[in-house]
C-alpha cells in the first residue's frame, strides 16, 4: 500500500522514503499497543481504588508469573526489533554508493546554490534525474544550515569548514519541497526551494539548457570588462568606490533611501539601465546610465554574469571579501568568464 495516498501523507518520490514511511507506521502501532493497556489499566486502578471506594485491598493469593515475564518480554521484542529495522535502513542510507551523479552544494544565509558536474550551476533549486544515484557534497559558507527533502525523507546538516554528504535516488518525477531544517538566522523560514526530479531524458535536456545559460554568462564576462565595469567593480584602486558584486545576487541589499530590497534578476538589471533608481547605502551615485548604449541581448549577459557571480563566489566559504571593491579574478573564484 503507497503511503502517499493519504492525504496528509507527505508524497514518497523514493522507495527509501516508502520504507521510513512503514517504519514509522510501525513505531505508531508498537507505541500504542503498549502504552494504551498500560494507561487504560492506570485509569481503571485509579478509578477502583480511590480514596474511600470500597475495593478489596487484600493481597492477591497467587501471582501471575508468566503474565509479568509476557508482559515485559513482549514490548522488550517488539521494540528491539523496531530498532533493528531502523538502524538497518540507517546503515544502508550513511553509506555512500561509489557511482553517482555528485553535486556540490554551498548553504548561505539564505539560500543553496548548487553546480553540476558539467558546470551548471543554481541557485534555489535543485535539478536530478529520476532512477539515479545523485550524492551531495555540502558545505556552508558561515553558519549551521541542514538541506532536508521530505519527499525522500532524509535530512543532512551542512557544516561551515567541513564536507558532509547526502545520497539518494529518486524514483518519482515531480516538483517537490528543499528546506533548511536548522534555525540559521532571522531570514530562516524563507530558505526553501524547488526540488525537480525529471526523468533521464529531461534532465539531459535542461542540463544542455542551463550550459547555455553558463556560455550566456561567459559572455557577460567578456562585456564587463569590455564596457569598463570592472574598472570600478573589481579594482581596489579605482578612485570611484562601487560596491561589492561579488555573491550580491540573491542577497538582501541595504539602500541609501533605508529600503532594503533583494538583488534578483530585476534589480540587477534596472542597476545598469537605471543606476539612480536603488543606491546601495554607503555609496554615491555614480554609475553611468547604460539605457540606449546595451542592446537587451548584452544587458541579460551581464545580468547572467553577476549571476554567476553569487554562484561563485561563495564556493568554499573561506574568502574575505575587501570593504571596497574586489578583485574578481581571485575572490570570486569559479567564476564564468
Amino acid at each position: 500500500m503507497a503511503m502517499s495516498g493519504i492525504a496528509f501523507w507527505p508524497v514518497a518520490a523514493s522507495s527509501y522514503a516508502a520504507q521510513i514511511d512503514w517504519l514509522f507506521v510501525a513505531l505508531v502501532v508498537v507505541t500504542g499497543a503498549i502504552s494504551v493497556p498500560a494507561i487504560t489499566a492506570l485509569v481503571w486502578f485509579a478509578v477502583k481504588y480511590r480514596e474511600g471506594n470500597p475495593a478489596d485491598r487484600r493481597q492477591p493469593p497467587q501471582r501471575k508469573v508468566w503474565l509479568e515475564i509476557g508482559w515485559t518480554t513482549v514490548p522488550f521484542v517488539l521494540t528491539l526489533a523496531v530498532f533493528v529495522w531502523a538502524a538497518a535502513l540507517y546503515r544502508d542510507h550513511a553509506d555512500l554508493p561509489a557511482e553517482g551523479l555528485e553535486i556540490s552544494v554551498v548553504a548561505k544565509q539564505w539560500m543553496f546554490k548548487f553546480q553540476h558536474p558539467g558546470g551548471q550551476r543554481e541557485l534555489d533549486e535543485l535539478h536530478v534525474p529520476a532512477g539515479q544515484n545523485v550524492k551531495l557534497l555540502m558545505t556552508s559558507q558561515d553558519v549551521i544550515h541542514s538541506l532536508f527533502l521530505p519527499a525522500l525523507r532524509i535530512k543532512q546538516d551542512v557544516l561551515p569548514g567541513r564536507v558532509t554528504a547526502l545520497w539518494f535516488k529518486a524514483d518519482r518525477p515531480g516538483v517537490y519541497h528543499l528546506h533548511c531544517a536548522e534555525y540559521c538566522g532571522t531570514n530562516h523560514s524563507l530558505m526553501g526551494t524547488r526540488f525537480v526530479v525529471m526523468r533521464p531524458e529531461e534532465y539531459q535536456a535542461w542540463l544542455t539548457h542551463a550550459g547555455e545559460d553558463t556560455a550566456l554568462a561567459a559572455e557577460g564576462g567578456r562585456l564587463f570588462r569590455e564596457v569598463g565595469c570592472s574598472g570600478c567593480h573589481e579594482n581596489r584602486n579605482s578612485p570611484v568606490r562601487a560596491p561589492n558584486l561579488c555573491g550580491v545576487f540573491g542577497s538582501s541589499v541595504a539602500l541609501a533611501d533605508g529600503r532594503v530590497v533583494v538583488a534578483d534578476e530585476a534589480y540587477i538589471r534596472d542597476s545598469i539601465l537605471l543606476p539612480g533608481r536603488d543606491i546601495v547605502a554607503g555609496f554615491k551615485n555614480d554609475m553611468p546610465n547604460f539605457t540606449g548604449k546595451l542592446t537587451e541581448a548584452q544587458v541579460q549577459a551581464l545580468v547572467a554574469y553577476v549571476k554567476s557571480l553569487a554562484l561563485a563566489g561563495d564556493e568554499v566559504g573561506r574568502v574575505q571579501l575587501p570593504p571596497n571593491g574586489l578583485a574578481a579574478g581571485s575572490v570570486c573564484r569559479g567564476a564564468v568568464r
